[in-house]
């Protein structure tokens, strides 16, 4: 019987239309606009100024504090100027704006080669140097600097590495061929932070509605002492981390704290593969794959796309904006972000690109609550959304916090489920938002 985990969760429409799509890389653009800024921690401070020349793999922001990541450039070019840039989070935020020319010449030291590289010799020092300096996070939504998960408290011992191979979210199939093209280079991937945590054992999660990945990494882990390969059961949200802890471990994480805490810790396969380029290649995460995809889209498909092109640039290769469309997203349609337009440029947590037509996009005006407690049942944290709505429309802020509003993963099951279609999600994470801040600084008057 296939595992999975036990509180809560849904069944949305899977939509894997680009699944199979060999992964295609996009075109460079004549210029590029590389956000300091990720969804996760502070900004990275620039060390570039116009005029300066740059080559691809050169840091051009440094991580400024323990929760940053450094950020590298893309390109080869000359910078043309430092300003702010509006992302995907509808915010202006700072960036790098370089002018590309025609050589991508890349930073020296980098191994351009395609061969695999199996060199397990470095120290955990040395690995840990390498991935922060490569500017690491992870990929598969929250962009937390991936060298801070790996160094766990003194007094905590990881037991087990789990590696998110899940892509749960509706639409994306990303991480499903990154698997199936880059399977070695995953498990290399997986052995080198096996090594970094001490741990003996790792599990790589994959949902089953993606045989052939769990068929193919199964094959290549005979060869990984310690690697197996775990088919899950399909459900939403799977590929939240104590979702997945639950599902692989029958474990669970304490409200307030973190995988640590019960012997597991857990990194993205996309994650993976970025931190085997670092260790092995020498080569910072520039670029990452993406998904485009939409019912109404002649080709759906898979993308590598450099840090700083611009979504429209990415989108016109891929067929450009379906007919029809009524509303993009940014991710996937559970915890994506609607755009206003594709003029954003592509970040390090920039997972896919999604079209709605207008039935899709449509959203019915809100009812009353019904007391039917869907919410309830399909949240897999165990919160009640419908009473953290009605407090987050009331400002009840100190409520909010007694009701454990932050531990809230945003997967939006609450609003799917129901029936009378109130915007359950959208209060939460206003009302987390703020609850989070109130949180940040108390600390900090205490400090």
């Amino acid at each position: 019987m296939l595992k999975t985990f036990k509180i809560g969760g849904v069944h949305p429409e899977e939509n894997k239309l680009s699944a199979g799509a060999k992964i295609e890389t996009v075109k460079v653009p004549s210029q590029v606009v590389i956000p300091l800024a990720h969804y996760s921690g502070k900004p990275s401070v620039a060390v570039v100024k116009r005029g300066d020349y740059v080559k691809v793999g050169q840091l051009i922001g440094q991580a400024d504090g323990y929760v940053s990541a450094n950020v590298h450039s893309s390109v080869s070019g000359t910078v043309k100027k430092v300003d702010v840039q509006l992302d995907a989070s509808g915010y202006k935020r700072p960036a790098v704006f370089i002018d590309v020319d025609e050589k991508d010449e890349w930073d020296e030291g980098i191994d351009l080669s395609p061969e695999l590289e199996k060199d397990f010799s470095f120290t955990k020092e040395e690995i840990i140097e390498k991935i922060k300096y490569a500017g690491i996070v992870g990929l598969g939504g929250a962009t937390f600097p991936a060298h801070v998960k790996l160094l766990p408290p003194p007094d905590k011992k990881a037991e087990v590495l789990i590696i998110n191979a899940v892509e749960c979210e509706p639409y994306l199939t990303c991480d499903h061929q990154l698997m199936l093209e880059k399977g070695e280079e995953i498990l290399v991937g997986t052995r080198i932070l096996m090594k970094v945590l001490d741990v003996e054992k790792a599990v790589i999660g994959i949902e089953n509605n993606k045989k052939d990945a769990v068929e193919h990494l199964t094959n290549l882990a005979q060869e990984y002492d310690g690697i197996t390969v775990q088919a899950l059961k399909v459900k939403y949200p799977q590929g939240g981390e104590k979702q997945l802890i639950d599902a692989v471990l029958n474990r669970r994480v304490p409200s307030g704290k973190i995988p640590i805490e019960v012997g597991a810790v857990v990194m993205n396969v996309a994650t993976t593969y970025a931190i085997y380029e670092a260790v092995q290649k020498d080569k910072p995460l520039i670029e990452r794959v993406m998904t485009v995809t939409g019912k109404n889209m002649k080709t759906p498909g898979n993308y590598w796309v450099r840090l700083g092109v611009f979504l429209s640039d990415v989108v016109e290769q891929a067929g450009g904006i379906p007919e029809g469309t009524k509303k993009i997203i940014a991710g996937g349609p559970m915890m994506g972000r609607s755009l206003m337009n594709l003029d954003i440029p592509m970040a390090k947590g920039t997972a896919g690109v999604l079209f709605m037509d207008k039935e899709e996009a449509l959203r019915e005006p809100d009812k009353n609550c019904i007391r039917c407690a869907q919410c309830v049942f399909v949240c897999p944290i165990g919160l009640e959304p419908f009473l953290l709505m009605n407090q987050s429309e009331r400002e009840m802020w100190d409520e909010m916090e007694q009701n454990r509003i932050m531990d809230c993963i945003e997967c939006g099951s609450c609003s799917f489920t129901c029936p009378s279609t109130r915007p359950l999600l959208d209060y939460i994470r206003y009302g987390k938002s703020t609850v989070g801040l109130r949180i940040r600084k108390r600390t900090s008057k205490m400090t």
